[in-house]
Formats: C-alpha cells, sequence, structure tokens
C-alpha cells in the first residue's frame, strides 16, 4: 500500500459515518518516521486509530508501511491496547498490539505473526487536535520449530528454537479527535 491509498483509507475512515464517528470517540493518526532492524532501515508512514473503552484506556489498531526499494516492502497490521497516564494536555502512554507484518519483494509476498510493545506522549493543544511522538519495538517471528521434547506424569518440557527479526520505530503523527473529548 503506497502512500495514495493510505490516503485514500484515511479520507474513506472520514467520510464513512459521521453520525457514527459523532456519538463515539475516535482518535485518527496518521503518522510518518523511522524504522531500523534487522530487516532493512527506512522511512515509515501509516495510522493508527484508538477508540477509547474509558477514561485512559483504548482499543488500537495500528498500520505501517516501510518501502524497501522499487518492488520491496515491509508491512504492519497490529490491534492491541493503549493506556494514558493523565489527563492533562500532555499523556505519556504505553502500547502493546498483536498482528501480523507481511514481507513483499517483487511479486512474493509473505506473513508471519508479530508483536509490538511502545511507548510515547500524545500533546493536546486543542479538545480536537493533537501530535504523537511514538517510540516502538516491533517481534517478527520469521520460524519457529521444536528441538525436542521429555513427557512425564506431570506435563512435558519442550525446546523451542525461534528466529525472530526485530524492528525500532520512532514517528510523529498528527491526532484528529472525533466525538466528545
Amino acid at each position: 500500500m503506497g502512500r495514495g491509498a493510505l490516503t485514500r483509507t484515511t479520507l474513506a475512515l472520514f467520510a464513512l459515518a459521521p453520525a457514527t464517528l459523532g456519538a463515539q470517540s475516535l482518535e485518527v493518526a496518521p503518522f510518518v518516521g523511522y524504522r531500523i532492524g534487522d530487516v532493512v532501515s527506512a522511512p515509515t508512514a501509516g495510522i493508527v486509530l484508538d477508540v477509547p473503552l474509558w477514561p485512559g484506556f483504548q482499543v488500537e489498531g495500528l498500520f505501517s508501511h516501510q518501502p524497501n526499494g522499487s518492488h520491496a516492502a515491509v508491512d504492519h497490521w497490529q490491534a492491541g491496547a493503549l493506556q494514558e497516564y493523565g489527563t492533562g494536555a500532555a499523556r505519556p502512554f504505553l502500547t502493546g498490539v498483536l498482528g501480523l507484518t507481511r514481507f513483499a519483494t517483487g511479486g512474493d509476498q509473505e506473513f508471519r505473526f508479530a508483536t509490538g510493545a511502545g511507548g510515547g506522549v500524545k500533546l493536546f493543544p486543542s479538545r480536537h487536535a493533537g501530535i504523537r511522538l511514538d517510540g516502538r519495538v516491533f517481534a517478527t517471528f520469521l520460524d519457529a520449530e521444536t528441538i525436542g521434547g521429555v513427557c512425564g506424569g506431570r506435563g512435558c518440557i519442550v525446546g523451542l528454537h525461534l528466529d525472530i527479526a526485530w524492528q525500532l520505530e520512532f514517528t510523529a503523527a498528527m491526532i484528529v479527535r472525533f466525538g466528545p473529548g
């Protein structure tokens, strides 16, 4: 998904159901940043959607796209939760997500399970607009195999070998909040 598709997706979300957005709070935060790690280091762009469940706690969805050359990309599709600390104009937060990483090269693509965690701060100079600064780490599980196991009357002990690709991402976003603040 290129930047044009990301823009179209963001605009579609704004146009989907204005009445629903007015009844439920929703934070939409398109972001840009830089990702480094085992795969490749390059700029990244994406969008974060947060829906508050109760004060300070939000369900979060994240999509990010990292182009790697003319025909390669790394995308993350994640869902999880975000916990804010404080209610003022500056709100530190922690977030945890699970989902998929898509590696695309030429005509090939592979999907792998991934998890992520991070933190940052949301700055709200007004009720419906703000800035979000994030740092995240992603662990993508490339391969897993059992090495051996021993089972007895009380359970099993199994050795597990994991190949994990680590990535660290730093982003800045413009937050638009819909609904009650």
